[in-house]
């Protein structure tokens, strides 16, 4: 025999809503360590950025599709861990290279202002052919007050050396990065 429990709302038993339902089959999770936040989503918001070869350069992705909690200070490209969001998060970093003679381009997470996990992709020949896309993904251990910034270093045989970005907020975005905290890890 099956039962059947009906709730508009799901508390804990110091009175606190866990979950909530409209009755219309609608469910809101209120608890923050059910959700996947704080989260942000940031992109490189001019056509492009330049930089000089070998030499780290922070990306200044200062345009924002989402930014959950406020954590993610778009003057400055950081995500700091705000306070009661200590945890692991997923990371991602893409970038597309602004020149088809790309050698090698390297992509970083920094970590409190040292780099903490990187990515790199080499052109064998740098004959003109593409434009290197690279994608770096990390899940990591955050505590609060831990802040995240996206760096890339880059080096070529000629022409510029630097990011592709989005020329405006509905283009394309070629060099973006995103975060989320992770449920029940």
């Amino acid at each position: 025999m099956a039962s059947i429990i009906k709730a508009n709302q799901l508390q804990d038993f110091g009175g606190n809503s866990i979950l909530t339902s409209d009755g219309a089959g609608v469910v809101t999770v209120n608890s923050a360590q059910m959700k996947n936040t704080p989260a942000f989503s940031s992109y490189l918001n001019v056509a492009s950025q330049q930089f000089a070869e070998n030499t780290w350069t922070k990306l200044e992705m200062y345009g924002e599709d989402y930014d959950t909690d406020s954590a993610y200070d778009t003057s400055n490209a950081k995500f700091t861990i705000p306070t009661g969001a200590a945890g692991k998060y997923n990371f991602n970093i893409q970038v597309r290279s602004i020149n088809n003679h790309t050698i090698r381009i390297i992509i970083a997470l920094y970590k409190n202002g040292s780099a903490y996990v990187q990515e790199e992709v080499r052109v064998a020949d740098g004959s003109g052919t593409s434009f290197p896309s690279l994608n770096l993904s990390s899940s990591l251990d955050c505590a609060v007050g831990d802040y995240f910034e996206a760096y890339a270093y880059h080096t070529n045989t000629g022409g510029d050396n630097g990011v592709k970005g989005a020329s405006s907020s509905t283009a394309t975005r070629e060099t973006w990065w995103s975060a989320n905290r992770i449920i029940g890890a």
